[in-house]
């Protein structure tokens, strides 16, 4: 059992860059679902789909990658984690590198970017950091 299914995820798609794989699959859950439709829907990754195999489901994320085979995504940070969550007002939302990344929310009306948290004037758990 892990954890801290959230980080597990990022580590994973962060060593499949690195190894310049064209997927990685994981175990699947509805967060980690919402989160790869916003890291799709922003154009961080290729596409997702949900596979079954037996009594479980896997979750498996197509990465995207520049033509000169350059990923997409230049780095990931978790930000809330199981031992200390990081909470942020719909005036405190933050800003990743001034703009050029996104900061990935859980809110009460579902998991989205920083922006678009911003725009619907809620606030929530601040997931992760995308650039």
């Amino acid at each position: 059992m892990n954890t801290d299914p959230i980080a597990d995820m990022l580590s994973r798609i962060r060593n499949a860059l690195v190894a310049r794989h064209d997927f990685t699959d994981m175990p699947a859950s509805r967060a980690k679902a919402a989160l790869a439709a916003v890291l799709k829907k922003e154009g961080y990754i290729g596409d997702y789909e949900m596979k079954s195999s037996g009594d479980h489901k896997n979750i498996r994320v197509h990465l995207a990658y520049t033509p000169n085979r350059e990923p997409v995504i230049m780095g990931l940070q978790r930000v809330s984690r199981p031992g200390l969550r990081v909470y942020s007002a719909k005036r405190e939302i933050p800003r990743v590198y001034g703009g050029l990344g996104i900061a990935i929310l859980s809110t009460p009306e579902g998991v989205m970017t920083g922006q678009e948290a911003r725009r619907r004037g809620v606030g929530g758990e601040v997931l992760c950091y995308v650039w």
